[in-house]
């Protein structure tokens, strides 16, 4: 009887001990049920009003089992979360914005201003190119016109005979500035090589609804300025670190530089980036969350030594994060990292060092619910 007695009160003592634990990082268990509500919404669908009866009923039975079999309720609270995320999947993946009306694939008269600046890229003598992001403000058929808001990839180019009296040199058009063009405007499509980049995931991603193309010559600058306050000083900063990369380093390491460090791939030649897919070790050319996660670590580290405080060294740490993300504009990828990164510095105060995984439970979480797609964007792309 003294031995069983014994088992008795260890096996108590350990039962206690794990509802301990489990009370330390509650939002841990959470977000990982939530996690998994979303594989579940998404693999195996059901009518919504299934996924809300049964939270409904898991948060009903875990009320009810509060008082008396804690670990139960909180399984059974679990369920709930896992059920609210398998709605959220399906109803957030169900709905889709009205697309944009572009046209049926004939030529269009586009006017429309910039939102992504560019750069000039000579590709032979005489020859010139430049890439930039627009967004439509009006377009217009033979008889029809219609105004529509829709991001635009615009590849304008410029060709020269070498003995050409009339030589025209191709300006680089800034942000917000108006221009009009006749276009074709086709929605972005992907190689159908095996494991080819997901090019119009990435653009829409980015918000851009169509590519196209037009000579220089075609284009015409209107008068006017689409103006935004805090694109302009975005786009300034975005340029003037560029410019002093390339004051610094020479022309083939300035763009790999540019790359790394903030997001522009514009200077990168067609072999270097060849070389870099082959090898690879592309995904050292693009900013990331890995970016976010080596500036985070050496901001925390570096204010920490200096001196500051935890509660200003996190404030100081998640300004610079969420600037340098604004910052590279390269999209989601950097902009998840950033939130996760803010929101578990915003936890780690209130649950102190003892808690991590409730803090990067917390961050996963809030992830999940801004963007719940973020959970299969490693597979899908």
């Amino acid at each position: 009887m003294w031995g069983y007695g014994r088992l008795a009160r260890a096996q108590q003592l350990a039962s206690t001990a794990r509802i301990q634990v489990s009370a330390r990082q509650p939002l841990l268990y959470a977000a990982l049920a939530f996690a998994g509500g979303l594989w579940a919404g998404k693999h195996m669908w059901r009518p919504p009003n299934w996924w809300v009866i049964a939270a409904l009923v898991f948060v009903c039975c875990a009320i009810y089992l509060l008082r008396r079999r804690k670990l139960v309720a909180s399984a059974l609270a679990l369920g709930a979360v896992c059920a609210a995320g398998a709605l959220t999947i399906q109803v957030r993946g169900s709905y889709s914005e009205e697309p944009p009306r572009l046209g049926n694939g004939e030529e269009l008269v586009v006017i429309a201003h910039v939102i992504g600046e560019g750069d000039l890229k000579q590709d032979a003598p005489g020859s010139w190119h430049q890439r930039i992001d627009v967004e439509t403000e009006k377009l217009e058929a033979e008889s029809l016109s219609w105004e529509t808001r829709a991001g635009v990839r615009l590849n304008t180019y410029l060709q020269q005979k070498s003995d050409s009296p009339n030589r025209v040199s191709m300006p680089l058009f800034r942000y917000g500035q108006r221009i009009r063009f006749p276009a074709n405007l086709n929605p972005p499509r992907n190689f159908r090589n095996p494991g080819a980049f997901d090019y119009s995931g990435y653009l829409r991603d980015k918000g851009t609804s169509a590519t196209a193309s037009v000579k220089f010559n075609r284009l015409e600058v209107l008068p006017g300025f689409f103006r935004s306050r805090i694109e302009p000083w975005r786009t300034r900063i975005h340029r003037s670190i560029i410019t002093k990369i390339h004051a610094l380093w020479p022309e083939q390491a300035a763009g790999l530089m540019d790359a790394i460090v903030i997001g522009e791939e514009t200077f990168i030649e067609r072999s270097t980036r060849v070389d870099f897919q082959r090898s690879g070790t592309y995904h050292v050319l693009v900013v990331s969350g890995m970016n976010v996660s080596i500036l985070a670590l050496f901001t925390m580290w570096g204010l920490r030594r200096v001196g500051l405080g935890q509660v200003v060294a996190s404030a100081c740490a998640i300004i610079l994060i969420m600037g340098y993300a604004a910052l590279t504009n390269v999209g989601p990828p950097v902009w998840r990292a950033a939130l996760m990164f803010a929101v578990y510095l915003a936890t780690r105060l209130l649950y102190r060092d003892h808690a991590m995984l409730n803090a990067l439970g917390a961050g996963g979480f809030a992830l999940l619910i801004v963007d719940p797609q973020s959970l299969f964007g490693a597979v899908s792309k």
